[in-house]
């Protein structure tokens, strides 16, 4: 069969469908003259009537019914095939939301790989700090700081979260000696574990500082810090790199280091089963795992331990 012919089965399988040429060019948005040629056409390439009329209806013949029905069902089959296609297109489509500080140091600096072993997925990152409604926004998931739990929404663990007091080197050695109470502290007003909390749970007695520098953002605190203006109470997960350059160090090595839930992947539940977000969960919590390996073995080196806390234990703070 020519190739035209399959667009003169489209034509025949809408009239055959619909009973009348008007109702079929209607439906396929042409003029009833280009759908009766069409017929017309089909009709003299194989040589046999597909139609007679009755009154103002069309009804099939013998032989027009054994193509209605090969017809008919191989269309329906293409179709499903293209809607399948459609949907696999709107699957590859991930819209993310990330906290800012975390996006920006631990995300942006992996996520290349994740492009390259996925570059059908096309990807849009909003880096904002507030979570998303999931009734009234477009987005696949939330990348989420906090402890939850986030009623009516599903939550898989992603990150164990390790914090630490860390400072300049430069700021340590004019520190020599000297303990905490005389240290400037910083922190992120959005942290889940703060300074109060911190000197509790080791069991430190401490005054008010006479500086206490409290910022918006994680990555505000964190490069105060680099500059030399105080001790930072912060995660290694969005410190990491200035750990592993030397631009911060561990104001002491005394005290463990706090490990709690603090990452957490939040959608509703029918998103998971998205190939897209699938896919981005199973890559993530890999650079997860890896994540976690490298943080124990770099505090095993220099001589910090850590313990387990529940973020939900933390206080709330002004």
């Amino acid at each position: 069969m020519r190739d035209n012919n399959l667009n003169s089965l489209v034509y025949f399988e809408a009239v055959a469908r619909r009973g009348a040429v008007a109702l079929a060019a209607e439906e396929l948005r042409v003029s009833a003259s280009a759908v009766s040629q069409q017929i017309k056409t089909l009709e003299l390439q194989l040589g046999i009537k597909l139609f007679r009329r009755s009154g103002r209806k069309l009804i099939l013949t013998l032989q027009g019914e054994e193509l209605y029905s090969a017809a008919s069902t191989s269309l329906g089959i293409v179709k499903n095939a293209l809607s399948g296609l459609s949907q696999n297109r709107e699957h590859s489509k991930l819209n993310l939301r990330v906290a800012p500080s975390f996006g920006v140091r631990w995300l942006a600096p992996r996520l290349h790989e994740f492009i390259e072993t996925n570059p059908n997925i096309d990807m849009r990152i909003d880096a904002a700090p507030d979570a998303t409604d999931f009734d009234r926004e477009i987005m696949d998931l939330d990348i989420r700081y906090g402890a939850g739990p986030w009623h009516g929404l599903a939550m898989t663990p992603l990150i164990q979260d390790y914090v630490i007091p860390m400072c300049s080197p430069t700021f340590l050695d004019k520190m020599g000696d000297s303990n905490f109470e005389e240290a400037r502290y910083i922190t992120s007003a959005r942290a889940l574990c703060q300074w109060d909390y911190w000197f509790v749970a080791n069991n430190i007695s401490h005054s008010d500082p006479a500086h206490r520098y409290v910022l918006d953002r994680s990555s505000m605190a964190i490069q105060l810090a680099m500059d030399g203006a105080g001790v930072v109470l912060e995660s290694l997960a969005l410190a990491q790199n200035a750990i592993d350059d030397g631009r911060l160090v561990p104001f002491s090595t005394t005290y463990p280091a706090m490990r709690f839930g603090s990452y957490w992947i939040v959608c509703p539940e029918r998103h998971l089963k998205r190939k897209s977000v699938t896919a981005f969960v199973n890559w993530i919590r890999e650079k997860s795992d890896v994540y976690d390996d490298e943080v124990k073995h770099r505090l095993a080196q220099i001589g910090i331990k850590y313990t387990q806390i529940d973020a939900r234990d933390f206080r709330p703070h002004a």
